[in-house]
């Protein structure tokens, strides 16, 4: 019987599918273990051999699990809204749920070909109603909830309602935005309804706001910052600027505290905490305010002692900006405003106004990431305008800089160049006077790393003191003239929420005189429009604005044509001229809005009237083991961990981290293959030509090289994608072929280097591609992808085969097992299970091939060696595994057998095989007991019969016995 590895992968992968094998139940007198993969988008390209990776690693886990008596939730999905398949539809008219379908079937098919244990009745997709229902009923908890200081927890809006009724808002502590009016009970009572919904935005914590946003005119879309590489958008490569519109946002900053204590009690990666650590930004330091002066004459601060005029500046403003450093509020020369800051266009001068205007138009190109990551240019311009130092009254010039964010603290810095690196070298950019603040010690470079000397200045009241007490000196002296207080603050910023996409979840949002109202739960899900085309209106309108049927009834509960919204008359109530009918939220939810929660739904993924019942949520509880990539560290997971807090504080989950433990996969990397061209023609020289050569380098598929690296010319030129690019092209040959360089990439269609999986799983089989992804290397490690290696697990799963069935009939009996047998068995059961447990699927690979070798050497045939062994090996190669085990007479499944347990006793050694040496040659060896005197050793030895042959009747001079170790007899 050989071993036909397709027809026994297809046969389990079916029996699989039609008995459910990998169901969970939710409830269940086994412990449970939930073990998640990060689910993905289904792009039209499909899976490379790069994408299973941390699938085979949880697979194998989950399938230990089970095997250990645990029941195992391993569910599955898809990321199924997205850009890419808006951009197809642009492309081509089809309709985005078309696409991804299409997409999901060809990801199903490949999934299910590899033999994973997933429990497929539990499968969501984020664009599915049934699924976005409920993301959208989330965003409705939210809109309608706000986060109490003083509970440090979310709480109903309806419980703030009730204070400003009675108590008005002086006394409420909440997360809120910052420009918050104070008023009292009796004023609460005498707003209109609209300023009273005006100022519940300001504390909800999902709101309105104008904000600065990634905008990509080319998409007609806002970006988050992950979706921006080198300032164009990762997805075309499109120009990105910085422009304000009105977004949904959500108040994750209210959770900033929480999400970094959390860090501290789940067990993730050391890298993807310090990631979040450093997202989050937690700074001790001192909010300081600066008021902004009118028009007046004052003394220069600069060396030449000049009278300065300040410009007239209208109205009474100040600045507030955020010091980790409040001691060192003496070194302030200047102010640096963010471009964008609100103030700029309030302050700046008439003589500056085109300068300022000018730069703030170039910046508005550039995004906040290259802002953040560029130390070297120095840019800015001056508004005109001066602030007043709180305490020494001298006017302080007020200069923009891209160095400076708008979203990052307050969008203003106190510029110290005695204390900054780049404070200084602004001020030396454009010769701004640099105050001497060192008590006569000249300012130097060494200077900025002094972190310990307190800048005092001409300050009395900070003579003589260390660092930390003068800081807290000046905040008590600010906080006694009213312009400054001790505050903690939060890199993080609240995450904009809306996106101009027509692939997206709909928002359950209505407008009523310009005021956003949420639509009732039991009217859910709001159903995605039809629309004729998928870009932007002309008038610039998100892709929603062209659904003619995208408004609502407000009476009947329902999606109605546009044509009936009737715009408010003068003296008629909004309700009555509208008769009931408003229009709907044209903007859709980011991609992050399905993904900040499915890891709920997969625990009751069938449940109409809730998004998980309170059963199934308190019997999974949190997922035990999470694996996916670290490209999600500050997205995804800190996204998902800020909504399950929030879901906690509603008590509608029962613990606010949701993943134990998770592990970053690596990266299977491609071997990219190139050719050269000559400049300035069309010829193409072999690799050992081009030297001195004028050559532009190009990718070609990997399909047409072959392992010496020679091109198939022949072949690339009849590629149906790109062979008319070859077609007249002229081939240099060095020795009758043609070389190609290689080298190792991030797989990547564009680099035409990836490796399909159906063509490995079609030529080996699921179970070589799942044995070699984990044989490449540590779990956590990038490691590169050579299909010719894959032959050695191959014959290794042929030699399994051997091992359990000859020509004719299986080989396993009910034979006593050898001792030798007995100690392959139990050293395999020992490395295997601390290997699983430890992560370190590479090794068991290995473990494998050598407990094969040894029971093949043994000529193993009993079934108590060879049954354990199976399902040992049968969450890494499952299909064999099944079918050897069926051949064995087993039933039901494998995965139902119990984990080999481990016993110390057959590993441990009685005898040892002496090596008998003749003066120091090696003739034979014998097996004695180790617990064997010297003396009955020696007279063991020269009574053998090989002894007396090698003595030949003559007596030996001397026996030498080194127990457990040899003997030497000299003759």
């Amino acid at each position: 019987m050989t071993y036909n590895f397709n027809e026994i992968e297809a046969k389990w992968q079916k029996y699989w599918a039609e008995n459910q094998t990998f169901k969970a139940v939710n409830g269940s007198d086994k412990p449970k273990y939930y073990v998640l993969d990060m689910f993905p988008y289904p792009s039209g390209a499909g899976l490379h051999v790069g994408h299973p990776l941390g699938y085979i690693a949880s697979d194998i886990y989950a399938r230990y699990k089970r095997h250990q008596g645990f029941n195992v939730l391993h569910p599955q999905g898809y990321d199924s809204f997205g850009l890419p398949a808006e951009q197809y539809a642009i492309q081509t008219g089809q309709h985005p749920a078309i696409t991804t379908a299409e997409n999901i079937k060809t990801y199903r098919r490949q999934l299910d070909q590899i033999g994973f244990s997933f429990d497929w009745s539990r499968e969501v997709r984020t664009s599915d109603p049934s699924y976005y229902k409920w993301t959208q009923w989330i965003f409705i908890q939210l809109f309608n909830s706000w986060y109490n200081k003083d509970t440090d927890k979310a709480e109903d809006i309806s419980t703030l309602e009730t204070i400003f009724s009675t108590e008005g808002n002086t006394t409420v502590n909440a997360v809120c935005d910052d420009n918050i009016e104070p008023f009292s009970a009796k004023d609460w009572k005498s707003f209109s309804s609209k300023k009273q919904q005006q100022i519940l935005l300001q504390y909800r914590l999902t709101y309105l706001a104008e904000t600065e946003v990634n905008w990509c005119p080319a998409l007609g879309t806002v970006l988050a910052n992950d979706e921006i590489v080198n300032g164009v958008s990762e997805r075309g490569g499109h120009p990105v600027i910085r422009k304000k519109m009105t977004q949904w946002s959500m108040r994750i900053s209210a959770y900033a505290e929480r999400l970094l204590k959390g860090l501290d009690k789940i067990d993730w990666t050391d890298a993807l905490k310090e990631s979040q650590r450093n997202w989050i930004g937690k700074s001790v330091g001192a909010s300081v305010s600066f008021n902004v002066i009118a028009s007046e004459t004052k003394q220069s601060t600069n060396n030449e002692n000049e009278n300065v005029t300040l410009s007239a500046v209208e109205g009474s403003h100040k600045i507030d900006v955020f010091t980790t450093r409040p001691d060192t509020i003496f070194g302030v020369s200047f102010m640096t405003l963010a471009p964008e800051h609100e103030l700029v266009k309030k302050i700046t001068t008439p003589e500056q106004k085109a300068e300022v205007e000018a730069y703030i138009k170039a910046t508005a190109k550039r995004s906040e990431r290259d802002r953040m990551a560029d130390v070297k240019t120095i840019s800015g311009a001056f508004t005109g305008a001066y602030a007043e130092h709180p305490f020494t009254k001298e006017p302080i010039p007020i200069w923009i800089g891209d160095y400076v964010l708008a979203g990052y603290g307050t969008g203003a810095v106190m510029s110290v160049p005695c204390g900054d690196q780049r404070d200084y070298d602004f001020a030396k950019h454009f010769k701004i006077p640099i105050p001497n603040i060192f008590d006569g010690v000249d300012i130097s470079k060494e200077a900025f790393t002094d972190k310990e000397k307190t800048l005092i200045g001409n300050s009395d009241f900070l003579n003589g003191l260390n660092y930390k007490k003068a800081t807290k000196r000046v905040i008590y002296e600010l906080e006694k003239i009213g312009q400054g207080e001790g505050k903690t603050n939060y890199r993080l910023r609240d995450a904009v929420f809306s996106r101009q996409r027509y692939w997206g979840e709909p928002f359950p949002v209505y407008y009523v005189n310009g005021m956003p109202q949420m639509i009732d739960a039991a009217h859910l899900p709001i159903k995605l429009p039809e629309v004729e085309k998928y870009l932007p209106t002309e008038t610039g309108e998100p892709p929603l604005g062209n659904a003619t049927v995208w408004a609502w009834d407000t009476v009947n509960n329902k999606v109605v044509p546009n044509d009936l919204v009737i715009p408010t008359k003068r003296g008629t109530s909004d309700k009555e001229s509208h008769n009931g009918v408003y229009p709907l939220e044209l903007n859709t939810m980011p991609g992050w809005a399905g993904s900040s929660w499915y890891f709920n739904r997969y625990m009751d993924a069938r449940n109409e009237n809730e998004f998980a019942s309170q059963e199934a949520l308190n019997y999974w509880k949190d997922v035990d083991l999470y694996i996916g990539g670290s490209e999600h560290a500050t997205g995804h997971l800190l996204y998902s961990r800020f909504w399950q807090k929030f879901l906690f504080d509603k008590g509608l989950v029962p613990v606010d981290e949701y993943a134990k433990k998770l592990i970053n996969q690596g990266m299977i990397l491609g071997t990219s293959a190139f050719v050269y061209r000559e400049e300035g023609t069309n010829k193409y020289l072999s690799l050992g030509l081009i030297e001195g050569k004028k050559v532009q380098p190009l990718h070609v598929k990997v399909k047409y090289v072959n392992a010496s690296d020679e091109l198939d010319i022949k072949g690339l030129k009849a590629d149906a994608e790109f062979g008319e690019d070859y077609e007249d092209a002229e081939f240099v040959l060095e020795d009758g072929t043609f070389k190609v360089k290689r080298d190792v990439e991030k797989m990547s269609k564009s680099k035409y280097n990836v490796v399909n999986p159906d063509d490995i799983v079609a030529d080996y089989g699921a179970d070589s591609l799942r044995l070699y992804e984990m044989f490449l290397g540590p779990l956590e490690q990038y490691k590169p992808w050579n299909t010719a290696g894959i032959t050695g697990v191959h014959s290794f799963l042929k030699k399994l085969w051997k091992l359990y069935v000859g020509e004719n009939e299986l080989h396993v009996n009910d034979a006593e097992p050898t001792k030798d047998s007995l100690k392959t068995l139990h050293k395999t059961i020992k490395k295997v299970q601390e290997d699983i447990e430890s992560f370190s699927f590479n090794t068991s690979v290995s473990t494998f091939m050598i407990a094969v070798n040894e029971l093949t050497a043994q000529k193993c045939t009993s079934k108590d060696i060879l049954e354990p062994l199976l399902v040992l090996i049968s969450p890494y190669a499952p299909h064999i595994a099944e079918e050897l085990w069926e051949k064995m007479g087993n039933k039901p499944s494998i995965s139902t057998a119990p984990f080999p347990k481990f016993e110390e006793k057959h590993l441990v050694e009685s005898s040892k095989n002496y090596p008998i040496s003749f003066n120091g040659k090696m003739r034979f060896t014998m097996e004695l007991p180790l617990d064997m005197s010297k003396e009955d050793i020696e007279k063991a030895v020269l009574a053998h019969e090989k002894t007396k042959d090698q003595l030949q009747g003559r007596e030996p001079k001397k026996v030498i016995v080194v127990l457990g170790k040899i003997v030497n007899i000299v003759g």
